[in-house]
């Protein structure tokens, strides 16, 4: 019908070197954290270790899941594995939630309950996590707006270099005054700064596994729009959801005038409505598909196709 569009999905840059060192990084401050923990005792670095953890594993799932989505798509899969970054993001926001909620309540136990901590090693293990999380952060921060998979990873470095400089914190105060709490506080807030970031990017992405209408786009609006079309009488059966990042899609039955059936005019319509769609809105939505029909055709169309 003279409307040529390309199904090879957007958005799928390479982002598996970036990954692949920010990795690497992560995974030598692991170790040298995890050693720290033993040899200061400290609640605060314990819990960044264990919080790096996560996030070796997360990064590891991230590669893994940036390897999957560059696979083309299939007759099996027609995205792909272009979905893989949302599993990926879900189930890093998930483990970092598990782990904000272990940090709370080990860190309100050890407010009451401090153990002795060795504050000058534990700066400098706190220094050493800090510039590696640094490292990560100028690796990861040109393609954080990528996806959601880069977004999580960009935060889970974000978060540990948060977490580093609270380390570090806690033992200029264990050091200066002596007050041993300070490594429990920064513990708590280590925890505090973990799971706001982490709910929102579950809501995220649990919206697209439930395939809701992607943020910023009001199918209100998209009706209107496409009504003030010449010829179309009526929008239904709209729906719309997010494949991936920078992947949204549309699908709506577009009644229109029986004499476009007969004067070929069916065929400008549906290039209009899909022109429309993507470029009049501010989420452009480049992979639509409708079914243009005359208005007789809604009498056979299953109840559902409200």
């Amino acid at each position: 019908m003279g409307h040529d569009h390309d199904h090879a999905p957007p958005g799928a840059a390479d982002h598996r070197g970036r990954l692949t060192i920010a990795f690497a990084i992560t995974t030598a401050i692991l170790i040298a954290q995890a050693v720290g923990a033993l040899i200061t005792g400290s609640l605060a670095l314990l819990v960044d270790t264990a919080h790096m953890l996560t996030d070796a594993g997360g990064l590891l799932l991230a590669l893994f899941a940036a390897s999957l989505s560059m696979r083309p798509p299939s007759e099996r899969r027609t995205w792909g594995y272009r979905r893989a970054e949302v599993l990926a993001a879900l189930a890093q926001a998930a483990v970092l939630l598990a782990v904000g909620g272990y940090v709370l309540i080990e860190g309100v136990q050890r407010l009451f309950d401090p153990p002795e901590i060795a504050s000058n090693e534990l700066i400098v293990f706190g220094i050493i996590g800090l510039v590696g999380n640094i490292a990560s952060i100028l690796v990861l921060s040109s393609g954080r707006s990528a996806n959601f998979n880069m977004r999580a990873a960009f935060l889970e470095v974000v978060n540990d270099a948060l977490g580093s400089v609270a380390v570090i914190v806690a033992a200029i105060v264990i050091a200066t005054t002596g007050w041993q709490q300070a490594d429990a506080v920064a513990g708590l807030l280590i925890g505090a700064l973990i799971l706001p970031r982490a709910f929102k990017l579950l809501l995220e992405t649990s919206a697209v596994l439930l395939e809701s209408t992607p943020p910023g786009l009001d199918l209100a609006d998209v009706r209107a729009h496409l009504l003030q079309l010449e010829h179309v009488r009526e929008v239904h059966d709209m729906h719309a959801s997010l494949i991936a990042t920078g992947l949204p899609v549309l699908s709506a039955h577009v009644v229109v005038d029986e004499e476009c059936f007969n004067d070929g005019h069916a065929g400008r319509i549906l290039d209009q409505l899909q022109e429309c769609v993507a470029t009049h809105f501010d989420v452009a939505v480049e992979h639509s598909t409708f079914q243009v029909e005359p208005a007789a055709h809604r009498d056979h169309e299953h109840p559902s196709h409200a």
